[in-house]
């Protein structure tokens, strides 16, 4: 899948990829999840998809990457998977590169034959929304999830972080 659209500044190309695990940003990462220890669990083994830049390049000579999606299977991996990791490149957000990770991701388990992908987020704030806005329904909480599993707070717009919904897409 490929866009184009106004970067920072400029008009620049992007394309979504598969790509190793180990390949994933730190930097993208932390923005999503900012447990160091719980991405290391979760990341071997996963299957990660990549928003590349096409107009500027890293030294390997692959785009600079702006955008992470990370998945894992839950049990046996066959029908049920989970995102554990969502993220855009803070000055590429809201030009539709996260909606277009996630399609990607979701037309690749559907070819695999997953029936279900679950995502755990807060229970308020932009990203509840992005899930709800591509399907994804509430099908749980977990109360006090970030105030057990985080060593600091997490806070947006004031208000601190405390319960994880998890939310389901049928697929």
């Amino acid at each position: 899948m490929s866009s184009t659209l106004a970067g920072p500044g400029t008009t620049d190309s992007w394309h979504i990829t598969t790509m190793n695990p180990a390949e994933a940003p730190w930097h993208l990462l932390l923005l999503a999840d900012p447990s160091r220890e719980r991405i290391k669990r979760y990341l071997p083994g996963s299957t990660c998809f990549g928003a590349r830049q096409t107009t500027q390049f890293t030294p390997s000579g692959l785009g600079a990457l702006i955008g992470v999606c990370v998945l894992v299977p839950e049990g046996d991996g066959l029908h049920r998977w989970e995102l554990m990791n969502m993220a855009v490149s803070t000055a590429w957000q809201s030009k539709g590169i996260g909606s277009a990770l996630l399609q990607r991701a979701i037309r690749e388990m559907r070819e695999r034959g997953v029936q279900q992908l679950d995502v755990g987020t807060g229970s308020f704030g932009d990203q509840l929304l992005f899930y709800q806005r591509l399907g994804f329904r509430v099908t749980d909480i977990e109360r006090d999830f970030f105030l057990q599993n985080y060593t600091t707070p997490l806070w947006e717009r004031g208000v601190q972080h405390k319960d994880m919904l998890k939310l389901t897409l049928e697929l």
